[in-house]
């Protein structure tokens, strides 16, 4: 079975305060999410993970 990660690991391993991460579930941008069942919010380690990746290839200054 792959890695799930809820909110706040997420917000553990990016920096990323889960008050905005929220947010960003909200308006559709951060990594992507679904619901496991009616309130749990999961997150795949492999999208936030290419979601990073991305944030970094997109923004990374200099190098």
């Amino acid at each position: 079975m792959q890695d799930l990660l809820n909110t706040a690991e997420v917000s553990e391993l990016t920096g990323v305060p889960v008050a905005t991460l929220r947010y960003w579930r909200h308006i559709g941008t951060g990594p992507k999410s679904f619901k496991m069942g009616p309130r749990r919010i999961v997150y795949k380690r492999e999208d936030v993970d290419t979601w990073l990746a991305k944030q970094y290839a997109t923004t990374a200054v200099g190098g």
